[in-house]
């Protein structure tokens, strides 16, 4: 594998660039200006392939490039680094529309709504997946605004921090980063298990040292060998849930042993299971299966034009929760009864013989579907996996950056890559290995428990720092003219996006205390919920220790709106910005209509 170095073409604009107040002026030009930060640097071949190779490991030294560093904490110089660095920028429009559409689509999709199902029945699964994508709408939307006005490394994770609070950031950075860290040794056992639908004679930790290997080595090639593999693989992921929902359509209308279904089984047994609570139960299943969908944002820092990839892919999500989650949730509601005994004698997440898909297609006489879909899921447990060290590892790199954990997880090879936060997140892999303990389903319960709400906090930040970002706007007397993307949702999509999420975790807290057909269980509570205190706790702490409970948030007349922007002339980019809306005001109504939804 080659390596190259880089040598930087020197530029007027480079030490301009992103890091201090711009306020426009600039007399770059329309082509300098539309140029992607990496038209700075040209490649160069030094030494031999085996030299180059060693040398991408090392860190970058910022002085070779004649910045001067007097003066720099380690957080300024690895910021400075992580943002000028060309190789990490290599993602591509195709690689952010494939992250997109079906880049964390994994097991909670193809086996976790089928506990959904049971849980909820077909309507309860429709609401429940309707309400929780109809808030990832609002939550991508707005913080596709903030990524393409400000494509830097961490994205919502450093949002926090600059436009609400560094306590904020600490808390929910480290919680998300939890999130990716334990679901990586849980996607291995979940690959493991897969391959025992074809095999059960090999040990499971053979599988699990194999998988461990693919998915390391996949992310040792940088975000150029995750985009690469992602591509390839939410290809395959979203071809086999497009053919499932034509073959499910098919049979729901006759094809198949069973004849004609229809609504049959949203009759009898019914269209609900345990009334509103079953619905609640969705909640939890629902987000599981939407998780990672904000990673398309977190991919903006190291993509070639955000600017032009990050809006179409924003738009792509609309796709991914009406054609993979609301057509799904209606198809497997429509094939499945929710009191079926495969449904309700699954043994865990990764038992494909729950898989309603599967289901589905074996009651229609079907039978060779089960081993594509095991494929299918194989992918996908991969895909998850795959994501789960890129997640985790660029919100360690922009936690160490921002300061608030140890600058070490910061460091950034010549390659691009947060080479010691791949590290820890590969370490943290191997606990994969305790499939062979008899009580690792408690001891993955228990993990999970930390981080079991966070996705929900999550979610409802972005929405926060993305109002904060627009009253900031509006108290410096700025406005929208200068913002690259405008969310179609605008701060409405906001609020309503905060409104459901606060009523999705009450939901859960409730379910959690009283759980569906048992009666109050703390222990139960705490499985579900012990990220809530644990929250309050850390952001607690984290004030008390840096003595900054004078100052609750960040005020709106000192929040920056400039640093990170990739465009450093204000006034050229409102010029463009308005240039754009009008000739799409010119275009035909179909190519606006074409436009407006991709």
């Amino acid at each position: 594998m080659e390596k190259e170095l880089l040598k930087q073409v020197p530029s007027v604009e480079s030490d301009a660039f992103s890091y201090g107040r711009h306020d426009g002026g600039s007399s770059a030009s329309r082509r300098e200006s539309e140029e992607s930060f990496e038209s700075n640097y040209t490649y160069v071949k030094e030494g031999t392939a085996f030299s180059r190779f060693i040398d991408s490991f090392k860190p970058i030294n910022l002085e070779e490039d004649g910045y001067d560093t007097t003066g720099m904490t380690p957080a300024e110089k690895s910021i400075l680094a992580s943002a000028r660095h060309p190789l990490a920028k290599r993602l591509k429009s195709r690689h952010l529309q494939m992250i997109a559409i079906g880049g964390s689509i994994g097991t909670g999709l193809f086996i976790g709504s089928g506990y959904a199902l049971s849980s909820g029945g077909p309507a309860g699964v429709l609401i429940g997946y309707f309400l929780i994508g109809y808030a990832m709408l609002c939550v991508v939307n707005a913080l596709g605004e903030l990524s393409v006005q400000f494509p830097v490394s961490g994205s919502f994770n450093a949002f926090f921090s600059r436009f609400v609070d560094p306590s904020w950031g600490f808390t929910l950075g480290i919680l998300y980063a939890c999130s990716w860290l334990i679901s990586f040794p849980s996607e291995l056992i979940a690959c493991a298990m897969t391959i025992q639908f074809w095999n059960t004679e090999i040990n499971s930790a053979v599988w699990i040292a194999v998988f461990y290997v693919v998915i390391v080595s996949i992310n040792f090639f940088g975000v150029k060998g995750y985009g690469e593999a992602e591509f390839f693989l939410s290809m395959i992921k979203v071809l086999a849930v497009v053919g499932f929902l034509i073959l499910g359509i098919c049979i729901i209308c006759g094809v198949g042993e069973q004849g004609y279904i229809g609504g049959r089984y949203w009759h009898n047994p019914g269209a609900f299971n345990h009334g509103f609570k079953g619905v609640c139960s969705v909640f939890i299943s629902a987000a599981f299966s939407f998780g990672g969908i904000e990673l398309v944002a977190l991919a903006a820092a190291e993509t070639k034009n955000p600017r032009k990839s990050l809006p179409k892919a924003t738009k792509q999500v609309f796709w991914r929760v009406t054609i993979f989650y609301i057509l799904t949730a209606i198809v497997i509601g429509c094939l499945v009864p929710y009191n079926n005994e495969q449904l309700l004698n699954g043994g865990s997440s990764s038992d494909i013989t729950a898989s309603p898909f599967v289901i589905a297609i074996n009651s229609a006489g079907i039978n060779v579907v089960p081993h594509i879909m095991n494929a299918v899921i194989l992918v996908a447990v991969v895909s998850v996996g795959n994501s789960c060290v890129y997640g985790c590892s660029r919100t360690l790199a922009s936690l160490a950056v921002q300061g608030l954990i140890p600058s070490i997880f910061g460091f950034i090879d010549r390659a691009g890559r947060p080479m010691f936060a791949i590290m820890f997140t590969n370490v943290i892999g191997l606990l994969g290995f305790l499939v062979l303990a008899s009580d690792q389903d408690k001891v993955f319960t228990w993990f999970f428990s930390v981080c079991s709400l966070s996705s929900f906090f999550t979610w409802a930040a972005i929405c926060f720092t993305h109002l904060r970002w627009r009253w900031a706007l509006a108290a410096q007397g700025r406005s929208l003219d200068e913002v690259a993307f405008v969310s179609p949702l605008g701060t409405f999509g906001s609020y309503s996006g905060i409104a459901i999420l606060i009523f999705v975790v009450g939901g859960e807290i409730w379910v959690s205390i009283w759980p569906i057909g048992s009666p109050a269980s703390n222990i139960t509570f705490w499985q579900n919920c012990l990220s809530l205190p644990l929250m309050v706790v850390m952001i607690v702490a984290h004030k008390t220790y840096h003595r900054t409970w004078n100052q609750f948030m960040v005020k709106l007349e000192d929040i920056d709106l400039d640093t990170g922007r990739r465009e450093i002339d204000v006034e050229l980019l409102k010029q463009e910005i308005a240039e754009e809306k009008e000739l799409l005001r010119s275009k035909p109504f179909y190519y606006r209509f074409y436009r407006f939804w991709c």
